[in-house]
């Protein structure tokens, strides 16, 4: 499997943690991945909101997070 890179800065690897959040808030379906900067700039929040929704995510069980 080829390693993800983000579709803005190309940012390689990224973390299975960007690559799941991007899934979730994007599209769980996308072949675009974004890392955290470039997603919080795109979604207009903070990388630290997003850190946020990760640890939410992880903690309702969401399986993109394991």
């Amino acid at each position: 499997m080829a390693e993800k890179k983000c579709y803005v800065c190309g940012k390689s690897p990224l973390s299975k943690d960007e690559i799941g959040l991007t899934k979730k808030l994007i599209d769980k379906k996308t072949v675009n991945f974004y890392c955290l900067p470039c997603l919080a700039e795109s979604l207009e929040v903070t990388e630290e909101e997003l850190l946020a929704k990760i640890e939410e995510f992880k903690e309702e069980g969401c399986t993109l997070f394991r």
